[in-house]
């Protein structure tokens, strides 16, 4: 096994790493030093925290994210069975099996889509 083949890899990684590191020095050197009480109170969103941070949140914004991550992972799936089916032969049995897939897959997606939206998932009232 050759090397030179993961070269390119290695550039791109030995990059990300000296500019993390410089940024991080440049920001130590050239940025602002001036603390105060105000510059170190909490600070979220533009707006002083109120309450406790131990607040319950409502189960809609769990759901919404877990559906969120399903469509997600969902797509992650498309990407590869879209380059692989690029590669078949037109109009062979292995194509059409790898399209009935395909379809199956995004059917039960489709199907449990509207099952949540039917149970009211995704309603905020």
């Amino acid at each position: 096994m050759e090397f030179s083949n993961y070269l390119p890899v290695l550039l791109i990684i030995i990059m990300a790493v000296v500019f993390g590191v410089v940024n991080l020095l440049a920001s130590g050197l050239l940025g602002p030093k001036r603390s105060g009480e105000v510059k170190n109170s909490t600070y979220e969103s533009g707006m002083n925290p109120i309450g406790t941070a131990r607040k319950r949140f409502n189960i809609r914004f769990y759901i919404l994210a877990m559906t969120f991550l399903v469509f997600d992972i969902e797509i992650i799936f498309l990407y590869p069975w879209a380059v692989d089916f690029t590669q078949l032969e037109q109009g062979s049995s292995e194509a059409a099996l790898f399209l009935g897939r395909i379809l199956f897959f995004l059917g039960t997606s489709i199907v449990a889509y509207i099952y949540a939206w039917k149970k009211g998932v995704f309603d905020w009232d």
